[in-house]
């Protein structure tokens, strides 16, 4: 068993519903489109809290910018080494660096979106995770897309510019998809929605994002309940024989 998680930066669980790939996807998996995100709802906290599985007030990161924890959480990357499996990033906002502890991944890969436009660096990233999995099969795989949170904080959530960047997105997906063993079981979720021009907000467009979850052992066509972001990580420990960190707070969705 192989795990690829993609997370799309911004993306609301309510943008989904005209986009072909989407609905694809989700027909085949077990899925939540109304899981909850943490607050503050802005994007460094909210991976934070996916990866280590506790809240901002636990891990210590409540904006942007990174800070050592006071009381370190091993997350994800740390406890699928200690359990002898090989992690792999593909990234195009690197303050997402700081997610892992040193050591903890076996290749790492960043493109700068801010230089590259999302737009070009999304399938940039997506083609550098494409080529490195069918080569080296890592146990555990993350890929970052950032585009659809730019599109939201350039054009404003769910406008036509939005809904462009989160199919694009979506196409990205399905490409790195077709090219994965049947051993690879995929999660699809966001860090946070959000509305206007912005997010970071207590309310339900910015805190409700979609949890897809696609293979062995995951029904399709199930609708998960009451999914939290803080969920995703105990569910990657499981499905790869590891031990989830016993300061985390989420449950397996297995």
């Amino acid at each position: 068993m192989k795990v690829l998680l993609i997370l799309v930066d911004g993306m609301r669980p309510d943008a989904l519903t005209d986009i072909p790939e989407a609905q694809r996807m989700i027909a085949k998996s077990s899925y939540s489109l109304a899981a909850q995100t943490v607050m503050p709802s802005v994007t460094l906290p909210c991976h934070m809290s996916l990866f280590h599985s506790v809240d901002p007030d636990r891990h210590g990161i409540t904006t942007n910018t990174y800070t050592p924890q006071v009381r370190p959480v091993a997350g994800i990357c740390e406890q699928l080494k200690r359990a002898g499996k090989h992690n792999a990033f593909f990234y195009n906002w690197h303050e997402l660096r700081d997610l892992c502890r040193p050591d903890s991944l076996a290749h790492e890969c960043y493109i700068a979106g801010h230089q590259y436009t999302y737009n070009k660096a999304n399938p940039m990233v997506t083609d550098a995770a494409i080529r490195y999995i069918a080569e080296h099969s890592p146990d555990f795989a993350f890929l970052y897309l950032g585009r659809v949170d730019a599109d939201g904080h350039n054009y404003g959530w769910m406008t036509d510019e939005y809904i462009a960047g989160v199919k694009a997105s979506w196409e990205d997906i399905e490409r790195i998809c077709d090219t994965l063993t049947e051993d690879y079981t995929v999660i699809v979720t966001a860090d946070h929605g959000g509305h206007g021009r912005g997010h970071g907000a207590d309310i339900p467009e910015d805190m409700t994002i979609p949890v897809i979850i696609k293979g062995t052992p995951f029904e399709a066509g199930k609708v998960l309940e009451n999914v939290s972001i803080k969920d995703i990580a105990p569910t990657i420990t499981t499905l790869l024989d590891a031990q989830p960190a016993p300061e985390w707070e989420g449950k397996s969705l297995i």
